[in-house]
């Protein structure tokens, strides 16, 4: 799995938030995007997921065989998980589980209660998500992204609102759940990037 980038710009109205980048991102490896806030991270991971289009330039994405994936079936193979993202609140946990597997397919050998107990939401298995604390909320997000069969996982500040030990947790899903997969995450905090192995920092596509 590959997703390339050919002098690939996006810009709104006059301005330009990236512009002639040309890279390839490789499945099994772990990519931060990395630059001061406002600098186009988001817009950045967005357009690798092919929601939002490019002004200028390509993209093309391979699947593991290397056939060529069309743009509008992108969205098939891709896992996002970002704190502007929004769950179904009126959902208990299960529910949700049950609604996501439906277009989100979970990895084989995962249940929902298993998830629920992975991310340590096993005792609110059974309360609607509104009741949810933002940390707990937070979890659930990543869940349907890391837990998913999807082959391209895009996380943007995936530790927003999570204290110590669910920070923790969120390293041991992405060590032992993402080895084969196309990873890439946005962030300034070391912390949440710190299993990354390859950077590339926004300021230098700004042209």
């Amino acid at each position: 799995m590959t997703i390339s980038l050919f002098d690939a710009g996006k810009r709104f109205n006059y301005d330009w938030i990236f512009r002639q980048v040309n890279y390839t991102f490789h499945a099994g490896i772990k990519y931060a995007i990395v630059g001061p806030n406002g600098s186009g991270k988001s817009t950045l991971l967005q357009t690798l997921a092919g929601y939002s289009w490019l002004s200028e330039g390509r993209l093309l994405t391979t699947d593991p065989a290397g056939k060529f994936i069309p743009d509008d079936k992108l969205f098939e193979h891709v896992a996002l998980a970002a704190p502007y993202l929004e769950v179904v609140e009126e959902m208990n946990l299960m529910e949700f589980w049950k609604f996501q597997s439906t277009f989100y397919p979970m990895l084989s050998g995962f249940t929902p209660e298993s998830i629920c107990d992975r991310l340590g939401l096993g005792a609110a298995k059974h309360k609607q998500i509104r009741y949810f604390s933002s940390g707990m909320k937070q979890r659930v997000k990543l869940g349907q992204a890391l837990f998913s069969s999807k082959s391209i996982l895009l996380l943007d500040e995936p530790c927003t609102n999570l204290d110590a030990a669910g920070i923790e947790r969120y390293h041991e899903l992405v060590d032992e759940l993402t080895s084969d997969k196309l990873v890439v995450i946005c962030s300034n905090d070391e912390n949440e990037i710190r299993s990354c192995t390859t950077r590339l920092d926004i300021r230098d596509f700004k042209k």
